[in-house]
């Protein structure tokens, strides 16, 4: 580490090297050369990692961990200064990886400009000496339909995740292949083909799966190189800075992990040789049982609670859920018999409502119901007296949230046959509104008897 430092400070009495060094590079190079330098060190102490989106969530989690072991860590972001609704930038980033016990260099870095990235990885190199691993972290969502998404949006998600990190991963290789142990990391899902993950937001999953494709066909084509490939995604939904903004709501948090467990599960695969683990679609959660780990309740949000799956995992829950639907939607039930169903339901829900159950909840739903007539019903439980029934609520009541679905699901989920989570993460169910007070629908129907 010290003689990097010597050489850092020799590159930056050089005229010429530092007219190739952008301005925010140099400044980063003299911030680092400033720094104490720590001591301790563990498996991969002295070892450069370059993780992209590292000023925040699972990004700085990862960088926190190995910056743990003694590591160099390149936060490699575009946050320079501070986000209204986001918090963390590549140099406060930074400053909690040398506190950590690892060295940190802060990249601003764009990953759709091929200079932004080619410089961070350039500056990386003269101030490390190398790069040992990457993390390709940095990725854009947009859960909505094909209508709904604007190329723009379209756009920006295939930049980000798709050309991002083809470009990361094309600019670190000519380093990565002079490591004894490379390592290419992609945050992305298991290439799962089933047209449930596609028809609800086929844009955001043809630009994560670009990702995955990537350690599909890089892991064979640098195999040669004792580079390996692998892709890591979570079990469960992560409560991030960023989760919160787009969904909102301290109740969704409560059936969240935390970034920790991604963290860790990132660790364990990159302190494997790469000669022998390449080509592999990781879950946090197994990584961490392989490993010995028993007790998952330290990664949760709240230990004990019910958690949600995340995006394209198919789990035996998940599919008997997803099979019920079917089969009732495939039923040739007419609109009348749905109806008087949905009615009946309503009816029974109606019987249940307390005051107790009012002031609990707080919240107006309303549902556009597919197959039913009428289709649009509410649930009022904000007003003084409550309310359930056809049609929206009163007049000048405000609406909490808003439900699409068919009928089919909509009598599945509340005659306990499938679990509203489950409803929505497979895309049966569409919600707009409050995603808190979504949540806490959830609970009110599991307090509430249910018809058979």
């Amino acid at each position: 580490m010290f003689l990097y430092r010597i050489v850092c400070l020799l590159h930056l009495m050089d005229v010429n090297i530092c007219r190739d060094l952008s301005r925010e590079h140099k400044q980063s190079v003299e911030r680092f050369i400033s720094q104490p330098i720590p001591s301790g060190g563990s498996m991969l102490a002295g070892k450069t990692v370059f993780i992209t989106g590292a000023s925040r969530g699972i990004g700085k989690a990862i960088a926190l961990k190995v910056a743990q072991d003694g590591a160099n860590v390149v936060v490699a972001a575009k946050t320079d200064s501070s986000h209204p609704k986001l918090e963390g930038t590549v140099h406060s980033a930074v400053e909690e990886i040398n506190k950590a016990g690892g060295q940190g260099l802060a990249c601003v870095v764009d990953v759709r400009k091929d200079e932004s990235v080619e410089n961070a990885v350039e500056t990386a190199v003269k101030v490390f000496g190398g790069i040992d691993i990457l993390v390709n972290n940095a990725s854009a969502i947009s859960l909505t339909g094909t209508q709904e998404t604007s190329m723009k949006l379209f756009d920006l998600m295939n930049q980000i995740n798709c050309r991002g990190t083809f470009l990361a991963s094309k600019a670190c290789i000519p380093y990565l292949k002079q490591s004894k142990n490379a390592h290419i990391l992609n945050i992305s899902p298991p290439l799962n083909m089933k047209p449930i993950w596609f028809k609800n937001h086929v844009a955001y999953t043809m630009a994560k799966y670009s990702m995955s494709m990537c350690v599909l066909g890089m892991s064979e084509e640098l195999k040669p190189l004792n580079i390996a490939v692998n892709a890591l995604w979570p079990r469960t939904a992560i409560w991030t800075a960023a989760m919160k903004m787009l969904a909102g709501g301290d109740e969704i948090a409560k059936r969240c992990r935390k970034v920790d467990i991604v963290a860790d599960a990132a660790h364990a695969i990159l302190t494997r040789d790469s000669r022998n683990f390449t080509g592999n679609f990781c879950i946090d959660e197994q990584v961490l049982r392989e490993a010995g780990v028993t007790d998952f309740n330290q990664y949760s949000m709240v230990p004990g609670n019910e958690l949600l799956i995340d995006l394209f995992l198919d789990e035996s829950e998940n599919n008997i859920g997803i099979d019920q639907i079917n089969n009732r939607e495939s039923s040739n039930a007419s609109t009348d018999e749905s109806t008087d169903r949905v009615s009946q339901i309503f009816t029974h829900f109606r019987k249940h409502i307390t005051s107790e159950l009012i002031d609990k909840t707080k919240g107006i739903y309303v549902f556009n119901i597919a197959g039913a007539e009428p289709s649009v019903w509410h649930i009022d439980l904000k007003s003084a007296k409550g309310s359930c029934g056809p049609g929206e609520p009163a007049n000048g009541t405000n609406v909490d949230v808003w439900f699409n679905m068919s009928s089919g699901a909509f009598v599945s989920m509340f005659t306990g046959q499938l679990k509203p989570t489950v409803a929505f993460m497979s895309g049966k169910m569409k919600v707009k509104g409050n995603m808190g007070l979504a949540f806490k629908l959830e609970k009110v129907m599991n307090q509430i008897p249910k018809q058979s």
